[in-house]
């Protein structure tokens, strides 16, 4: 444990880092003591950077696979992402490397293998019985574009067309080519002049596996003999091809086409096909051929033992379906139902109960992969109904905006929120268990409960439980029930300001203890929510308008000639509607028929009573307003303090404070009113005037009026958020800041407001983009019921202490390094009776500080874009100052507790995030982990308690990760299995009749046919392999020089002993069967011993 004196110069610590960082303390001369110590025990062996999980849907699906016996589900993404989901909290994620997009997944079933082809042209092979898969093996075409693969069930060769017709084959296990090739022009007829274009198909019979069925692009399917390297037959028709099914017993196969046909084809009747049908088509009555339709993309033909056979496809929709959804097509003896979908379809695939493609297959489920969701469709009840996905994948059903995240809250919350969010549960799905229910929980130590928040551009906030690396929605809230809805012709101008999502959640604060929410969106508005178990109705929505203007002086004015005219924002995103994100700039524009707009907020509060279920339910609504043709300035910062019954806000405007209790607006100043005379930027003071009325009242929500006049013009209204994180702007630079002083950041606490102060008080503390920190002193009347009557009053006492970059984070810590958490009431039920109310609504009063030697008393932690300071408090003396970056700046800053201590953890726009020790900030972690590539990061990315953070990586993925040492060390325990050992099911009986003539499937060896002898090399030139990072050849590869060659023998050694392990195992089973063969003969000599040969 080492000892740092807070009062000695801190020499030599520096962050070996990109981002140029460097830390320096400073000593104040004469006021050093020798006694005021804290000791320090975090150091940089507590640190350690890694992902953990990924959350939410698959960005951007492109394909999907399903092992039926493992029950494991795979989807691939154009990125070259690889999505693995199992029972609800069995998810996985992993990425190829070369970020080429999946084109086509195939499972080795219930072998704990996945094959997956790129669209670079490559195949790569997975383990899946680790709990992070790796890569075993990779092949890369040099010559030919991959289109289709094919992997039999319980084989291990694998089928690959190519864009010029031609047929591969991979061994699986070694991932080497067979010299065995199918070329297009001995496939198809020697008359054909044309090329037949790429394979779209490959799949053997169902009861021969030596018959090889070959789908060309130009509608010709050619039957293949394996054995005798010909083709048996050979189906033409004059459609392109998109897909083929077979039917189970063989003797039949589906073909889609690109005109909305379905032709179903006899094995040995190739001359014309058996049926046509468009199932979409619209039949002429002259008995004419239907008019074409869309593609069907898709077909599966399933049969069951017990009824008609299933028949799934997707689109082969008619033409003059302009505009409707896309469909799932599921038709069953004569009846055809049409199932809508919410996106376009990516890929479908039905669940069947066998794995075995030549028994009766009873479809059970149909598993639908849209652009973005996931839909598992139950075929065994009428309807269809669809069933509940146990999975976090509707975290986009409406963009992100803001991201919070809360780990070790208080353990009666997820309860909480579980029991009112039931009830908001949809009707009407499947009864069923969920299908895709493989894989097992991780065995993590972790048991503290952890809760993310995120806010969306619907105005909606979702309240989820990620305790345990899982992720659950456990509640949802609607911010814009608030506000009316219908907008009439009148009422367009006062909605015209935002160009789309108008009840975009911008930034939120919540208090896990007091429960209380409060949100703000881009329109200028303020919601402040209490959390109740009780149902209630609100007859009028409690309604505040504040017109927020600040005023400058001359010195302070950009251009101190004349009236100033208001400038209008200049965004980037106001020219682009179809952006996905919403917008967060306010256009400022003036009604020229009215006049200039002033007192009209942007949403019109509803007026009709509004029924609140249990939950979050609006306890007031604060609505900034137009000023003089001025729209109001978005709000950049805000905080909530239930034990003082305030909120706080501010924007480029400055600062306004709000009585949610009595429901008035107790402080309305701008910016250069918090400065004091004496501070060196020369500031004019301008404190509250007597004779002015705050601005702003207690109004029905129809009511627009408001009194308050007393204000002058800003000189910009340019609403441009300073703070990076809520900005919409494409760039990524810090220098493109506004000369204008925003609020971005409060702290409510209990400290020092003035030196001379020896008792702590409450406080606020006020951060700005221009690196201000100022004090603003609280005046409470003592006693939750005076409260009620008497307001709170303010005093500014000027700058605490100056960065460099706009202030991020601010928190106190006492003398001993702990973290003084602002002061909360305890949450109580707003509904429930007096007495109960009574109980527990206790404002905690502010206590003074016990008694100690050092007059410094706490520490004053403050974090800016560029830097980061240690201030002591009363005496406002800087301790320590860490220079963060020269060359970036910091775009999100938290104080976090790592198992005990306390440190700031920083993410920096240069990828690096990197925390400092408290109080002394050294430098104890710097990693480049991700470069900013995307405004999303930037705005979603927050820290939280016991090593955790996360950010959205892709608009539909939540990426959590970790930079606890501990953590990482035991993440292969919390990590769930995807890979859980089970017996493949029975092979299907052949039947005494079907043995005795040879009408049960036919079986072939392959291994004879593709192997080395029998097919010889493949080009050299064709393909390339690479060893994975997890197989023994990447091992060997890997192992170099004297520690090489005992890796090597060790490999060796592995090997040897699997080998050994596999032929005991043969051995064994040999034995078994011999044993029970054995018994069975005995069994019949016994049972037919004594009987005439006419009595068998």
């Amino acid at each position: 444990m080492k000892k740092f004196n807070i009062r000695k110069v801190l020499d030599g610590l520096t962050a070996a880092s990109s981002s140029s960082s460097s830390s320096s303390a400073t000593a104040q001369s004469g006021t050093s003591r020798e006694n005021d110590v804290v000791q320090e025990t975090l150091q940089s062996e507590h640190f350690q950077l890694c992902k953990t999980v990924r959350h939410g849907f698959p960005y951007q699906p492109s394909s999907m696979a399903f092992d039926p016996v493992q029950k494991i589900l795979a989807v691939g993404t154009q990125a070259g992402a690889l999505r693995l989901f199992g029972r609800a909290g069995v998810e996985c994620y992993c990425q190829h490397e070369s970020g080429a997009a999946v084109i086509q997944l195939q499972f080795l079933i219930n072998e704990g293998a996945l094959v997956s082809a790129l669209a670079d042209d490559s195949i790569h092979l997975w383990n899946l019985r680790q709990k992070i898969p790796a890569i075993l093996h990779s092949l890369k075409f040099n010559r030919e574009r991959i289109t289709y693969c094919h992997l039999p069930f319980q084989s291990k060769w694998l089928y690959i067309g190519s864009e010029r017709g031609n047929i591969h084959i991979v061994n699986v296990e070694s991932f080497t080519l067979s010299g065995y090739v199918i070329m297009w022009n001995k496939a198809i007829e020697l008359s054909t002049k044309t090329h037949p274009g790429p394979v779209v198909h490959i799949s053997d019979n169902p009861m021969d596996e030596g018959k090889l069925l070959i789908g060309f692009e130009c509608g010709v399917v050619v039957l293949w003999d394996l054995k005798s390297k010909k083709a048996d037959y050979r189906y033409n028709y004059d459609e392109a091809i998109h897909s083929v099914a077979w039917h189970h017993e063989g003797k039949q196969f589906v073909c889609s086409h690109s005109d909305g046909t379905l032709t179903t084809w006899n094995v040995r009747a190739p001359a014309k096909p058996a049926q046509i049908i468009t199932p979409h088509g619209k039949q002429p009555k002259d008995g004419k051929k239907p008019e074409p339709c869309k593609p069907i993309l898709k077909v599966e033909y399933k049969t069951t033992r017990a009824g008609d056979p299933f028949m799934v496809l997707s689109g082969g929709l008619s033409y003059d379906t302009v505009g409707r959804r896309a469909c799932l097509t599921v038709m069953h003896g004569k009846s055809t139902a049409v199932l809508e979908m919410d996106y376009p379809i990516v890929d479908f695939l039905t669940l069947c109960e066998t794995p075995y493609p030549n028994d009766f297959q009873e479809p059970y489920a149909v598993v639908v992969l849209l652009e973005k969701d996931l839909v598992v469709i139950d075929l065994g009840q009428i309807g269809y109904p669809i069933f509940e996905s146990p999975y976090p994948l509707t975290i986009h059903e409406s963009p992100v905006t803001c991201c919070e995240y809360f780990a070790d809250c208080p353990a009666e919350l997820i309860p909480a929120l579980y029991s009112v969010g039931s009830l908001q549960k949809r009707q009407g799905y499947s009864k069923k268990e969920w299908p895709i229910s493989g894989g097992n929980w991780g065995q993590g130590t972790q048991t503290y409960p952890e809760i993310i928040i995120t806010g969306h551009a619907d105005g909606s906030i979702k309240f989820w439980d990620a305790s345990a690396l899982m992720l659950q929605v456990l509640y949802k809230l609607k911010t814009a029930k608030v506000f009316e809805r219908a907008r009439g012709k009148e009422e367009k101008p006062n909605t015209d300001i935002v160009d789309e999502d108008p009840f975009a959640i911008q930034t939120l604060f919540w208090c896990p203890e007091s429960r209380m929410l409060c949100v703000a969106g881009v329109s200028a508005h303020v919601i402040i929510y209490r959390f109740s178990k009780q149902e209630v109705t609100t007859d009028v929505v409690q309604l505040l308008e504040v017109r927020m203007q600040c005023e400058f002086s001359e010195v302070d004015s950009p251009d101190p000639g004349g009236e100033q005219t208001p400038t209008l924002p200049t965004s980037a995103a106001s020219s682009s509607p179809q952006e996905a994100e919403p917008p967060n700039q306010l256009s400022a524009g003036i009604n020229s028929s009215e006049g200039p707009r002033d007192n009209i907020p942007c949403l019109q509060v509803r007026s009709s009573p509004l029924k609140q279920s249990p939950g979050y339910q609006v306890e007031l609504v604060v609505q900034l307003v137009w000023v003089s043709g001025e729209p109001p300035q978005q709000i950049t910062s805000l905080a909530v303090n239930s034990s003082f019954g305030l909120v706080v806000f501010g924007n480029s405007n400055g600062l306004a404070v709000v009585d949610y209790v009595q429901k008035t607006l107790l402080l309305n100043m701008g910016t250069s009113e918090l400065y004091s005379p004496s501070d060196p930027c020369q500031r004019q003071p301008r404190s509250p005037r007597k004779p002015r009325q705050p601005s702003g009242g207690l109004c029905d929500s129809n009511d627009g009026s408001n009194n308050s006049e007393d204000r002058c013009k800003s000189p910009t209204s340019d609403g441009k958020d300073n703070a990076f994180t809520r900005s919409r702007s494409s760039s990524v630079t810090s220098i493109d800041r506004e000369s204008r002083e925003v609020i971005s950041s409060f702290y409510f606490c209990e400290s020092f407001p003035r030196k001379s102060d020896s008792l702590v008080s409450p406080c606020l503390l006020v951060g700005t983009t221009q690196g201000s920190v100022m004090m603003v002193a609280l005046s409470l009347p003592p006693g939750s019921e005076q409260k009620v009557l008497q307001p709170a009053s303010f005093a500014t006492c000027g700058t605490l202490v100056r960065l460099k970059g706009g202030i991020l984070t601010m928190a106190l810590l006492d003398a001993g390094g702990t973290l003084l958490p602002p002061s909360y009431e305890p949450w109580y039920d707003p509904n429930a009776s007096d007495e109960e109310k009574e109980k527990v609504w206790r404002r905690r009063p502010a206590t003074p500080p016990s008694s100690q030697e050092s007059p410094d008393t706490q520490f004053a932690v403050l974090c800016s874009e560029k830097q980061a300071k240690v201030v002591a408090m009363p005496s406002q003396t800087r301790l320590y100052k860490h220079n963060i970056t020269e060359t970036s700046f910091v775009l999100r800053a938290d104080v976090v507790q790592t198992a005990g201590p306390y440190c700031i953890a920083c993410f920096c726009a240069n990828g690096h995030i990197m925390t400092l020790s408290l109080p002394s900030l050294r430098p104890l972690l710097d990693v480049n982990y991700l470069p900013l590539t995307d405004m999303r990061i930037a705005r979603t990315f927050c820290f939280s308690n016991l090593g955790q953070a996360l950010y959205l990586t892709s608009p539909t993925e939540i990426q959590r990760i970790t930079y606890s040492q501990e953590t990482c060390d035991n993440l292969q325990e919390m990590l769930s299995e995807l890979f859980t050992p089970v017996e493949t099911p029975e092979a299907p009986n052949r039947g005494f009749f079907k043995g005795l003539f040879g009408g049960g499937a036919q079986s072939l060896d392959r291994e004879d046919l593709f192997g080395e002898t029998t097919a010889g090399k493949a080009s050299r030139s064709l393909a390339q392999h690479i060893p994975g990072p997890g197989s023994m050849e990447g091992m060997k590869g890997a192992a170099s020089g004297v520690v090489g060659d005992l890796a090597r023998a060790r490999v060796a050694l592995d090997e040897r002993g699997q080998k050994l392990g596999e032929l005991e195992e043969r051995t064994a089973a040999m034995m078994a069967s011999a044993e029970s063969f054995s018994k069975h003969a005995h069994n019949m000599m016994v049972k037919y011993k004594d009987k005439k040969w006419y009595q068998l």
